[in-house]
């Protein structure tokens, strides 16, 4: 059979949608979190980070829930704007960016604490704004937190199955992204198909790890330089 890229083009498309609503709600969401008490906020905290240990057939389920035909959000979208989630690529969009999102969100929280109080303390004494703060102090200082947290995004969208098959389906050129073509290629028989989209994944994969790890290195050698 011959070989189809179509996968990995489909599985790229989902994987930066998916970063790209993970970017822009968790890096609010994780700066709120780390700055502000309030009650309940373990309960919300834990709500947020589930999917990091729930099987993605239960988050799959529960995205069914919602965004099928009888769901809350499946019927707004289908009074509103005519249009469908599940078996569509939106709903693998969806699929990843909630998975990812907890990766993104442990991520950037942790750097946004690291970053020295003192120093968002001098900026508000000098007449700063608290958004002025956050986005030419906090956020600077947090950056490598946050690109770990965007590669780790990634790479999780990149490689999503449970949920993204109960919610999208397995539609050839539509929702099949290479984790869900490895699957039904290797059920199929077709292991040429199988064998050439692990290794494409492996080696990916791989240079996601080898990236982040060589990159957060060179950040810490030019810290600790930047303060001698």
């Amino acid at each position: 059979m011959e070989f189809s890229y179509v996968p990995i083009v489909l599985s790229l498309k989902v994987a930066f949608a998916a970063v790209i609503i993970v970017t822009c709600t968790s890096i609010p969401i994780a700066a709120l979190m780390a700055k502000r008490e309030f009650f309940g906020k373990d309960v919300v905290e834990s709500v947020i980070t589930l999917p990091l240990v729930l099987p993605p057939s239960v988050i799959g389920f529960m995205l069914l829930y919602v965004f099928g035909k009888n769901g809350p959000l499946g019927k707004l979208f289908e009074q509103w704007f005519h249009t469908r989630i599940v078996f569509t690529l939106a709903g693998a969009v969806i699929a990843a960016a909630v998975v990812a999102f907890p990766l993104m969100y442990q991520s950037v929280k942790v750097a946004i604490e690291n970053v020295d109080q003192n120093l968002e303390k001098a900026a508000r004494t000098l007449g700063a704004g608290e958004l002025k703060v956050f986005f030419t102090i906090t956020l600077p200082l947090a950056l490598n937190g946050i690109v770990a947290g965007l590669v780790l995004a990634f790479a999780r969208s990149l490689g999503e199955f449970g949920a993204t098959l109960m919610i999208a389906g397995n539609i050839p050129g539509k929702t099949q992204t290479m984790p869900i073509a490895i699957y039904f290629a290797n059920e199929a028989g077709d292991t040429g198909q199988a064998s050439v989209l692990v290794i494409i994944m492996t080696i990916f994969s791989f240079l996601v790890i080898y990236g982040l790890n060589r990159w957060g290195k060179g950040s810490r050698r030019d810290s600790r330089g930047g303060g001698a």
